[in-house]
């Protein structure tokens, strides 16, 4: 039998960006379900029909309609209409418990963090990088905070912030560095790990030695404009949707 929720903690609002993505929304809101230390849902949609908006309502989260798929812009709306102390920025094809977010609130308790993420693990398929993992993790301590890992900060810090900044790739790279300079971060257990759709489908060394390199033209101030241009050309003139981004699948 689940403790009810303590409600001297921070109170969170889960926003999700979704883009033609109906079967990873359908399964997130699903987890998120058992989950009752959540304050509410909020998805960002800016897929090309009424599929997920459907997924989002009967699930009885809320739902932003997006003109087009960006993800920084979509994460903007979406926290817009947070009613939450923290708001949780989570990536639809990431798994969610109630432990990730009871850790969330009793983190957050702490008045002087402004936000920060969880820590990462491979997704289980890839038994043979799991001696990576605490390698991953130290390295994690002071670097970048990326999409998947689940970035949380707290609402009214977010707004003073300016939110993400509306660029096609790598909006969660630029947030990360803003939000250290920006307060005390914390990264936290348990640990994440996201789908293993791109490594199926490109080969787990191909995709990530392509997120490898766009990170890199980023990091030497190649705009994300062009390295989104240039790699969604490459995927045979896909439209410009989420971009490509790090993750440990």
């Amino acid at each position: 039998m689940q403790t009810p929720p303590d409600a001297s903690l921070p109170t969170v609002s889960v926003i999700i960006p979704i883009w033609n993505d109906s079967a990873a929304l359908r399964e997130c809101l699903a987890s998120l379900a058992a989950v009752d230390d959540v304050l509410e849902t909020i998805v960002g949609d800016a897929s090309d029909d009424s599929t997920c908006q459907r997924i989002a309502e009967a699930a009885g989260a809320r739902v932003v309609a997006c003109p087009e798929p960006n993800r920084g812009r979509q994460m903007n709306s979406a926290a817009a209409l947070a009613r939450g102390d923290v708001l949780l920025f989570h990536h639809a094809d990431t798994e969610i418990s109630r432990a990730h977010i009871q850790s969330l609130r009793r983190t957050m308790s702490d008045p002087t963090v402004v936000g920060g993420g969880f820590f990462r693990r491979f997704n289980p398929m890839h038994t043979n990088r799991r001696w990576m993992e605490p390698i991953i993790r130290r390295i994690n301590r002071r670097s970048t905070i990326w999409g998947d890992q689940s970035m949380f900060v707290r609402r009214e810090h977010f707004q003073r912030m300016g939110g993400f900044k509306p660029i096609p790739l790598f909006e969660d790279m630029e947030f990360s560095r803003r939000l250290r300079k920006s307060g005390p971060v914390r990264l936290i257990d348990p640990p994440l790990y996201s789908s293993a759709r791109r490594h199926k489908k490109y080969g787990s060394w191909r995709a990530s030695l392509e997120i490898f390199c766009a990170v890199q033209l980023y990091r030497l101030g190649v705009s994300p404009q062009r390295i989104h241009r240039y790699y969604y050309r490459r995927r045979q003139g896909a439209p410009a949707g989420p971009p490509v981004e790090m993750e440990v699948g």
